[in-house]
């Protein structure tokens, strides 16, 4: 299932994308017309914590809908809503794994870091949606950056996760853009504030479910700057797969639902290439990963 958040009439929604149409069940609007359901919760994040019965219950919406006299009074079209990240806020900061694909940790400089995992964070007010502007911040910033990435959306609580189990514990995944201030990196000689700028992490724009990605070792991940491809590569590269990432962060953070892990991007990045080409005002960047769409950003 491909689950979005969207704005419409002043009120923050989430429901299933409507299959073969560029639009969203309001699920919300079927449970209270329609009273299929004990009770809804009334946020993703609430939704993402009862796991699979979540999405049982979307789909049990969605049938009363489409049996009902009016199913299209409960559908919104895509050009009628205001696009929200899927996880609007996460429990905590936004969790980062660098250089976890070879070839990108040569192009910034080095192999060193690639037999531990590399973690870093980003704060949740970061945080931006598919489609939503994000400022150039040009009185802190010459050298923003992107870096197109699988995210991770854990499911479910977990301390000291075994590998084995590591999927029990991911509810889906979607797209990412750890967008980063370079020079902020160099001028305070850490990540956080680099990384952390308003609007710097876009996510979306859908979060899908982890049955329809039955392997996300194998997604093509392609990220575009005005349209010229400057990122082409495969989640197969990752160093650090998705079941290492969740057995180690859990073994030193507790993971909760909502949380998002960013799990590292390909080579091609602005500051290796030669010479370093980082993001201007009007450049529009997409990162398309292959089954669940495209998160397109513009820098203002």
């Amino acid at each position: 299932m491909k689950i979005l958040s969207f704005k419409v009439n002043g009120e923050v929604k989430f429901g299933p994308k409507v299959k073969k149409q560029e639009a969203v069940w309001d699920v919300q609007a079927i449970q209270q017309a329609l009273n299929v359901l004990p009770s809804l919760v009334p946020t993703i994040i609430e939704g993402i914590a009862q796991g699979f019965d979540f999405v049982e219950k979307m789909r049990k919406l969605v049938e009363a809908a489409e049996q009902s006299d009016n199913p299209a009074q409960f559908k919104h079209e895509f050009s009628a809503i205001e696009w929200l990240s899927p996880i609007p806020r996460t429990p905590k900061n936004v969790m980062c794994v660098g250089r976890n694909y070879y070839e990108h940790a040569q192009e910034m400089g080095g192999a060193e870091a690639l037999e531990n995992v590399m973690l870093f964070t980003k704060s949740p007010t970061a945080i931006t949606a598919d489609g939503a502007d994000v400022p150039a911040h040009a009185d802190l910033t010459t050298q923003l950056d992107y870096e197109g990435e699988l995210a991770i959306v854990i499911g479910k609580q977990g301390k000291n996760i075994p590998k084995s189990l590591a999927y029990d514990y991911v509810f889906g995944y979607t797209i990412g853009n750890d967008i980063t201030a370079r020079d902020l990196q160099v001028k305070h000689k850490q990540f956080f504030l680099g990384k952390s700028l308003a609007g710097t992490c876009p996510l979306g724009p859908y979060l899908v479910t982890k049955d329809e990605i039955p392997n996300p070792h194998n997604l093509t991940i392609v990220t575009k700057v005005n349209d010229e491809i400057r990122q082409n590569g495969s989640t197969k590269d990752m160093m650090h797969k998705v079941e290492d990432l969740v057995a180690f962060i859990s073994q030193h953070v507790t993971l909760e639902p909502g949380d998002v892990i960013l799990t590292g991007t390909p080579a091609g990045v602005g500051k290796g290439m030669n010479p370093p080409t980082f993001l201007q005002t009007g450049d529009v960047v997409k990162v398309s990963i292959e089954d669940i769409g495209t998160l397109v950003n513009r820098i203002k």
